[in-house]
C-alpha cells in the first residue's frame, strides 16, 4: 500500500490540476472565431493568416483568460505579423475592475474601444504565469520564430458597466531594423492602428 500511494497522489494531483484548467470556450474554423457570450460577435481575419491555438487558464489566480492566436508567416516559420485575441472576466473571488483610462478612446466596428500603440524587442523578460508569456510558448511550440523587433497595438473593449470583463485584441507587425521611431514613429502608429481596424473584421 505504501508503495501505491506516491502513485496515486500523482495521479490525483494530475486530475485536479486538468479539472481547473477548463478548455477554451469559443470556436475557431480557419480564419473565423465565433463567441457566443461576453460578447456574441464573430471575428474574421485576412485569409494570409494560419491559426497558431488556444490556451485558457487563471490569469495570476485573479482572471480567466481565454486567448486565441493567428500568425502571419514565411515559409521558414519567421513571424511577419501576429493576431492576439483574449476574452478575460475577473473572477467571483475579487473585486477587481479595469482601468484603460490611461490610453485614447477610439471608434472601432462601431464599438467604443481603448487604444494603446508601442514597440521594442521582442526578447525581453516576460512575467511568469503573463498572458505574453502564453502567447510566446504557443509560438514556439508550433515552431514560430519572432522577428527581433516588432510594434502592435492593443485594442480593448469593456463588455460590462462593472468593468470586470474585456474583449481584447493585440496585432503586431515586423518593425524594420532601420526604422526610425523617434521622427516617424506618429506616422507609422497611425498606418498600424489602420491596418489593424481593417484585418480584424466585426460582426
Amino acid at each position: 500500500m505504501k508503495r501505491l500511494l506516491p502513485g496515486l497522489c500523482a495521479l490525483l494531483f494530475l486530475v485536479s490540476t486538468s479539472a481547473l484548467a477548463a478548455p477554451p470556450e469559443r470556436a475557431v474554423h480557419g480564419r473565423r472565431l465565433t463567441s457566443t457570450h461576453d460578447p456574441a460577435i464573430t471575428i474574421t481575419l485576412p485569409r494570409s493568416v494560419r491559426y497558431v491555438g488556444a490556451d485558457r487558464w487563471d490569469l495570476y489566480d485573479i482572471c480567466d483568460a481565454e486567448l486565441h492566436l493567428f500568425v502571419e508567416a514565411d515559409a521558414h516559420k519567421r513571424v511577419k505579423a501576429f493576431y492576439w485575441i483574449q476574452f478575460e472576466g475577473y473572477l467571483p473571488s475579487n473585486t477587481h475592475v479595469y482601468d484603460y483610462s490611461k490610453d485614447e478612446p477610439v471608434t472601432f466596428a462601431g464599438r467604443p474601444f481603448w487604444k494603446r500603440a508601442r514597440f521594442g524587442p521582442t526578447n525581453d523578460p516576460q512575467r511568469a504565469g503573463s498572458d505574453s508569456e502564453h502567447v510566446r510558448r504557443l509560438l514556439e511550440r508550433a515552431g514560430y520564430e519572432l522577428p527581433p523587433l516588432m510594434m502592435n497595438v492593443r485594442l480593448v473593449q469593456l463588455l460590462d458597466d462593472a468593468r470586470r470583463k474585456e474583449l481584447m485584441f493585440i496585432y503586431a507587425e515586423e518593425l524594420p531594423a532601420a526604422a526610425n521611431t523617434g521622427e516617424q514613429w506618429p506616422q507609422m502608429q497611425q498606418g498600424l492602428v489602420k491596418r489593424a481596424m481593417k484585418r480584424i473584421r466585426i460582426s
